[in-house]
């Protein structure tokens, strides 16, 4: 599937990269962040122009995410059930919107780029949640841009390297995650221990 994603926005530019943006956002799992590391290798020959690339990937992003909030919002526990089975992935709701709620605006923010994997899962729950639609657009809105800029100016400076890039960039994806999940548990137990010792 990646190479003809790859080949679609080598084909026909920023009009594939639109859409295959859109749909990822929503959560169809796609590479985006290899796709955006190849736009800016794309950008750095010359095959495509370096505002375009930025402006569909951000618009594209955030529309497909403002897609997954309205869903979340007005389509409530029962549609999230079925995209969950439709997208292969099961995901408990109250997890979801407890962590949205928990992370809040800066959370919409780092998920938009640095652990995108959780991204569309967090634009559903923020919908359900009740979040603020108009705090939620404007996260998305700086989380989906500061992205675009980050990858495809990686891609841009390291065009000779996309696919070691790409590998790097997973790992400390993962590792940034693995860290973060660990605070959190750290701040719980910590908030658990001080609760047992005041009873």
């Amino acid at each position: 599937m990646n190479d003809q994603l790859l080949a679609a926005v080598s084909q026909y530019g920023a009009p594939a990269l639109f859409g295959i943006v859109t749909i990822a956002a929503i959560g169809v799992p796609l590479p985006i962040t290899l796709l955006l590391i190849v736009a800016g290798s794309m950008v750095s020959q010359g095959v495509m122009n370096l505002w375009w690339a930025l402006g569909v990937t951000g618009a594209g992003s955030v529309l497909g995410d403002q897609a997954g909030y309205a869903i979340g919002r007005w389509g409530g526990p029962a549609v999230i059930t079925k995209l969950s089975g439709l997208f292969g992935k099961r995901t408990s709701l109250e997890a979801m919107e407890a962590k949205a709620k928990a992370w809040g605006g800066p959370g919409i923010f780092i998920t938009r780029w640095l652990l995108s994997p959780l991204g569309p899962w967090i634009n559903l729950a923020s919908g359900t949640a009740g979040y603020p639609w108009h705090r939620f657009l404007f996260w998305d809105i700086l989380g989906e841009f500061t992205g675009a800029v980050v990858y495809i100016s990686l891609g841009r400076f390291f065009s000779d390297r996309v696919m070691a890039l790409y590998g790097v960039l997973g790992d400390l994806t993962w590792a940034i995650a693995a860290l973060l999940v660990a605070i959190l548990l750290g701040y719980q137990l910590l908030a658990h221990l001080r609760r047992a010792h005041v009873q």
